[in-house]
């Protein structure tokens, strides 16, 4: 397995025709340069950072899970119209996983869909849709200028009449792996809401897949404002948490010969390299899965293994609602190639210099200004059905050789630190066990 932020089929159009821009074409060479190298320094990865969980409430904070769920009650419970601590609720709907989104033309900017308890009761209900507090799920809280506010998600995909009530007022449901290419990866706050976002997806998907339990086939119901589940069988009783299913993914070095190692799959787009990633099988280490993973792909023995950050990513399959990338820089013992043709279409070692040309790649801003542009269409009601990449023209220029993927990629930030000489080294005395770097970047 490579990493699975490589196949976004977004990306194919932009990235299918990749050019270097020399300094003498439109761009300005140096800002464009800069603007690179400022998103491999981002403060945290993509879908990392998430303002509105920096923290657990306690039970008796008014914005707790416990104190905001027995609020929720009493407000859905009253047959009048909703007020008071209404407008501290906030609530996010998703529909077959995609957020409820908004655009704004200055900028091209998007952001997320927050409706009002009143509001998503009043949609709900025109859509032949009750709400209750079984179908929220507490996301977070969050102080905004002096006032506790807290942080809903819910599925409206049985609500169809939704779609039409919100794009009235353009809103729309849009793909979070469209809105993670729209994302300008150096707006913090643009981030936070693609943390946000990234978060309610994991524990919306969650819910749909542990609708029966794994012990007894039981129907399970949420518990703890929908941030855990539980058994309705008396007798089973069991308790099930949001799933959260871990992947290493490794830059593997040839340090004597300055190489890395990148591999390719057959869905990747043209001259498209990453690292090598795959799941963690039980009674496994981080490392062992690391070693594993890369042999049987490659060929390839590992020694020392060395950490250097980590990813939520929670755009796979609802089946596997949030990954967790665990990425890891694993230095080879052995260098000869033998590749798994069911896993891999290729893997070559890749010097340093054309490493570094492929990081210089510009086409990876002018994908998330396009893409942002045509979320700004999809929510004004224009534009739908289109090939996002329909009217992209990329300027003539030396075809790239090759490139790897964008910044939103835990694996980008793996290759670029790479490249400037910025991965932990592992000790020479250290046991390769013990060379597990807790340095985050």
């Amino acid at each position: 397995m490579l990493s699975c932020s490589s196949g976004s089929s977004i990306l194919n159009g932009f990235f299918s025709k990749a050019v270097f821009i020399k300094p003498n074409y439109n761009y300005n060479y140096n800002k464009l340069c800069i603007i690179i190298r400022s998103s491999m320094n981002m403060n945290s990865h993509a879908f990392a950072g998430n303002p509105i969980k920096s923290r657990t409430p306690k039970p008796c904070e008014p914005v707790s899970p416990q104190s905001a769920l027995k609020t929720l009650r009493t407000l859905l419970s009253t047959n009048s119209q909703i007020i008071s601590d209404d407008d501290f609720f906030k609530i996010l709907p998703f529909r077959k996983g995609k957020p409820l989104t908004g655009s704004t033309t200055i900028g091209l900017k998007w952001h997320l869909g927050w409706l009002s308890l009143s509001d998503c009761k009043s949609y709900l209900e025109k859509s032949q849709v009750v709400l209750t507090d079984d179908s929220l799920v507490y996301l977070g809280c969050q102080n905004e200028d002096g006032v506790d506010f807290v942080y809903w998600g819910i599925d409206v995909s049985d609500a169809s009449g939704l779609v039409s009530q919100l794009g009235a007022i353009q809103f729309c449901f849009v793909e979070l792996r469209t809105l993670m290419v729209a994302t300008d990866w150096s707006d913090s706050k643009a981030m936070s809401q693609l943390a946000i976002a990234g978060h309610g997806r994991a524990l919306v998907e969650w819910h749909n897949t542990a609708r029966f339990c794994g012990y007894c086939g039981s129907k399970t119901v949420p518990i703890e404002a929908g941030r855990r589940k539980q058994c309705s069988n008396d007798s089973c009783n069991k308790r099930i948490y949001p799933r959260v299913d871990p992947v290493v993914i490794m830059l593997v070095i040839d340090k004597e010969n300055d190489r890395a190692l990148l591999g390719r799959q057959s869905r990747f787009v043209p001259r498209m390299w990453s690292c090598l990633a795959g799941f963690i099988e039980p009674g496994e280490s981080l490392e062992e899965a690391v070693r594993r993973e890369t042999w049987e792909e490659t060929g390839i023995e590992v020694g020392d293994v060395v950490y250097h950050s980590s990813q939520p990513w929670p755009v796979g399959p609802s089946s596997m609602p949030c990954q967790l990338m665990i990425g890891f820089f694993a230095y080879a013992k052995t260098l000869e190639i033998t590749v798994d043709k069911e896993e891999l279409e290729d893997a070559k070692w890749h010097n340093r210099e054309d490493v570094k040309k492929a990081l210089t790649f510009a086409e990876y801003k002018k994908a998330q200004m396009t893409t942002a542009a045509k979320v700004e269409q999809m929510c004004k009601g224009v534009g739908k059905g289109q090939n996002l990449s329909s009217d992209f023209n990329v300027e003539s220029g030396e075809l790239a050789s090759m490139f790897i993927p964008a910044p939103f990629a835990i694996a980008h930030h793996l290759i670029s630190s790479w490249v400037n000489h910025d991965q932990q080294q592992p000790h020479p005395k250290q046991p390769a066990t013990e060379a597990l770097h807790l340095h985050v970047r």
